[in-house]
């Protein structure tokens, strides 16, 4: 984890924040096609049925992750975020979504926006997201790591395997969202970002018209 914030700051250090984005806006729409699991839009679409909201949680940068988010049509995005300064990348994190920072992340976000925990769903692949996996009612492990599929078998947590990837593009459903789509699931493989997952959180619930 300390090798990879030393990574990110050196690399960062110096770059212009707007030009950053907009060479991963160009890369994203005319590059690089994100790739996502045909089951994870079936998931994402039961869930968006069923009035929940979309988490994107991801280690990889903001810049990256809210892109594609975009796309996807979720409501809101954890990411590991850079102190800016006059525009520019200082090197150091603010944010560092990571293995047990994704648990504080979510649990952080669940007390803001009234989200009950014990009633949200969170998909992974890798053992270091067990923190997050742990923290909700409904965790699910999706094509995982040798290490968390041993750990759900223990922990009795479903296991789900997807194995159809499409093109992002390919999904042209996702392009006519009208509104913050609301759902769960994991995006599987995504081409520019390691570990994407999505973490699906129920909307607090809205007292009835008297």
């Amino acid at each position: 984890m300390e090798r990879m914030r030393e990574y990110l700051s050196a690399m960062c250090t110096g770059w212009d924040v707007q030009t950053v984005r907009a060479i991963v806006a160009d890369t994203l729409d005319h590059i690089v096609d994100p790739m996502i699991y045909d089951e994870a839009v079936t998931l994402i679409e039961q869930h968006r049925a069923a009035g929940l909201d979309i988490v994107i949680v991801s280690s990889s940068g903001a810049e990256v992750v809210e892109p594609i988010g975009a796309k996807l049509g979720a409501d809101k995005v954890i990411a590991t975020r850079m102190v800016v300064a006059d525009g520019k990348y200082t090197g150091e994190i603010s944010e560092y979504a990571y293995g047990p920072h994704k648990a504080t992340a979510i649990t952080a976000l669940a007390a803001a926006e009234g989200y009950d925990l014990q009633a949200s769903y969170a998909y992974s692949d890798s053992i270091t997201d067990e923190p997050m996996l742990a923290a909700v009612g409904h965790p699910y492990a999706v094509n995982p790591d040798k290490a968390l599929r041993r750990l759900a078998i223990t922990r009795d947590w479903p296991v789900l395997d997807f194995s159809r990837p499409v093109a992002l593009a390919e999904r042209s459903r996702f392009r006519e969202v009208r509104r913050p789509a609301v759902a769960a699931g994991i995006l599987g493989t995504v081409a520019a970002v390691a570990g994407v997952l999505l973490y699906a959180a129920r909307r607090r619930a809205r007292p009835e018209a008297s």
